[in-house]
Formats: C-alpha cells, structure tokens, sequence
C-alpha cells in the first residue's frame, strides 16, 4: 500500500510547485522507509518548506501528555515550529504568513478523545479564516475504519478531547474525517485530501505492512490502541490507567483494589473479546505516582468481538460496585469534572454508579446509526 505522503511526493505536489508549503507533522509523518516528511520535504528540489506545526506532543513527540508546547526554531531544517499546543491551537494570522499552503501529515489512532483531529478542524478554520489551502496526507485509521462505538458529544461537553460531535471510536481516516469537517462542520476551508492506495477499511495496522511509530508516549502497541477507546474513560476517575508504566490503558488499578477479586468479578460479566488478568504495578509518575496499584492488565482475546468502550464502561462500573468508599470521579482545574469530557455526556458517571451502564450502551445504537449516515459520502475506502 501507499500512504498519502508517497502519492504527494510522486505527483500531486506539483500542483502546489512554486508556493510556499507549512508542514503539520510530528514523528508519526513518515514514509515506510520510516524517513520524515520533513526531510522529504526540505530535501525536496520543487518543494519549498517554509514553516513547520507542532500538535500536542511536540514536533519529536517528547512532550507529555496536556504539556503545554511551545514554539522554537527546528535544529535540522533551521525552519521555525509553530505551536499549536501552547499559547493557541488554532495558527494565528502571524503564525499562517510564511505559508500558502498547510499539509497535515499525522497519524491518528482512531479515538475521539485523541487531540490531532481537533488540531486539523482548527487549522482548517484559519486556512479559511486566511485565505491558505490545506491539504491532508491521508493515513491508517489504526484500529480499522470498519467498528464504531460510543455517543456522540453533547454541546454542554465539548473540549479539545471532544470537541465534535462523533463517536468514541469514529471508523475514519483523518482524510474522510477532512472532508467530513468541510461539508457538515463548518470548516469551508479550500481542501485537498491525497488518499492512501491499497488500504481497505477492515485492515488494522498491523496488517499494512508499516512499521508503527507512536503519536505520543503513551500510544504504545495495537492492544493499547483498540482498547483506547474504552479505556481512556479511567483518565477522569482517580483510578491509575497505565500511565508511567509500560502498559498504558491495558493496565488498571488503584492501592485500593485487590488484584483477584476485580479480575474475578469482570471476567463473570463475560465482556466479549476481552480477559483481565490480576496484577500489581508502580506507576512512575501521572495518578498514583510511586504506589503500589492493585488491578488488572486487559488482554484481547478477540479484537474482532470486542467492544472496547463496553470492557471500558462495564470494568468502571464493577471498580465502583466492589470499592463505593473509594473510587471517585475527578474534576479538572476550572472545577469540571473531566470524565464529562471524555464522556461527552454528563450523564454516564450517574449511570455507571447507579448500575445502568448496559442501559448507556444500548442508547449509543440510535447515535451510531445517525453518524454512519452522516460520515457514509466521506468515505474514500472500500
């Protein structure tokens, strides 16, 4: 298969040949010789790169998580970066003058609470804001464009992890998702999105052939990636989801949980494709930082059967049946409870303490059929 970049670089370039060109990129933009865009770009005799754009993470992908980024000048290509996750994430007027065309060249891994679709909709409202093109490199939806799961996000909800109305697990390209922002959105900028050649929508990662490069430090592996969806939800509880291990978002835990029991109890409600394994972890820093968590590690049986929000609400909801003294949702800085955002509802914490989390998942059907329709003219794949 070809990704959008090689296509670019084979042709379609020279349409944009003799403009100044801005790169949205991290180190996910590589080609399968794992070379960068950047390179490709500044290398590159017809192409003339004259700015870079850093999403969440950093431009080299060294940020952590919510770290704000700032803006500095690029040691290889001398080019400055631009942040876009620090004092704006949207480019500013300043930011857009060196450029005539912005090229947006990540790799999404398939989860709403994921912060690069949110940059792309911001950048494509200050391309049409000021007059530039914006062009998408189209890549991998990593956890198939076949699945969706979840409720779309309620307007009293929206944050740079929710910020439009889709599903948990969206089933989209980053290039579908372009043209989705273009047409239903808002987001009227001049658009050019180069597809992919050989993907098909029920191919997961690790069947393209590409080696997997991780948009962030947390995004470590293709379990890791399908069980995001569901999993991610642990972020707005005062429950360890992972972070500081090697493990990510399979590992869930807290001091109060024994190990056994939870594993136990979960694997009872038989969530298919998915089993928990007790175990014990040190998080070296985020939630729980240097204590000893009791929890389990999820493991995939099945990625075709599993639902990964389900394994994610259903395991929510047995760590507050067996620990109601204990487990607690968290509220963020402007005093929000941020498993809202997650959510996108303010109505599922209240369902998960209550029981009702198989409830909250049969609703989610309506929703899902609604964004099937809406997204089905974007799609590019077969």
């Amino acid at each position: 298969m070809k990704l959008g970049l090689d296509v670019f670089l084979e042709n379609d370039y020279k349409q944009f040949k003799g403009q100044r060109i801005g790169l949205v990129t991290n180190m996910t933009g590589v080609n399968e010789r794992l070379i960068p865009s950047i390179d490709l770009f500044h290398e590159h005799p017809e192409i003339e790169l004259t700015a870079l754009y850093a999403p969440e993470h950093g431009i080299r992908g060294d940020a952590k998580e919510g770290e704000k980024v700032e803006s500095t000048i690029d040691p290889y290509t001398g080019l400055p970066v631009f942040s876009l996750y620090g004092a704006t994430r949207k480019p500013t007027k300043d930011m857009l003058e060196p450029v005539d065309v912005l090229v947006f060249d990540l790799q999404d891994i398939g989860s709403r609470y994921y912060t690069f679709i949110y940059t792309m909709a911001y950048v494509m409202e200050a391309c049409k804001e000021n007059g530039k093109q914006f062009v998408v490199l189209d890549r991998p939806n990593p956890v198939s464009g076949t699945k969706m799961e979840g409720n779309l996000v309620e307007e009293d909800v929206r944050s740079f992890v929710g910020l439009l109305p889709i599903p948990n697990r969206h089933g989209m390209t980053v290039g579908e998702m372009a043209l989705l922002y273009k047409e239903e959105f808002g987001y009227d900028c001049e658009l050019t999105v180069v597809p992919m050649q050989g993907w098909q929508r029920d191919m997961y990662f690790d069947q393209t052939g590409l080696f997997w490069v991780p948009p962030s430090p947390n995004t470590t592996n293709m379990d890791m990636s399908i069980l995001y969806s569901g999993t991610c939800l642990v972020e707005g509880t005062n429950l360890s989801e992972g972070r500081g291990t090697t493990r990510p978002f399979e590992l869930v835990g807290a001091p109060f949980i024994e190990s056994q029991q939870l594993a136990k109890v979960f694997n009872e409600k038989k969530v298919p494709g998915v089993l928990a394994r007790p175990t014990s972890f040190i998080p070296f820093y985020q939630k729980q930082k240097d204590v000893t968590c009791g929890g389990i590690q999820l493991h995939v049986e099945d990625r075709d059967q599993l639902n990964s929000l389900e394994a994610g609400i259903i395991l929510l909801e047995t760590i507050a049946e067996l620990y109601p003294n204990e487990f607690e949702f968290i509220k963020n800085e402007n005093e929000k409870y941020f498993f809202d955002l997650l959510a996108g509802t303010k109505a599922l914490k209240t369902m998960i303490l209550e029981g009702k989390s198989r409830e909250f998942l049969d609703s989610c059907n309506m929703s899902l059929e609604s964004f099937q329709k809406l997204k089905e003219p974007y799609l590019l794949y077969k």
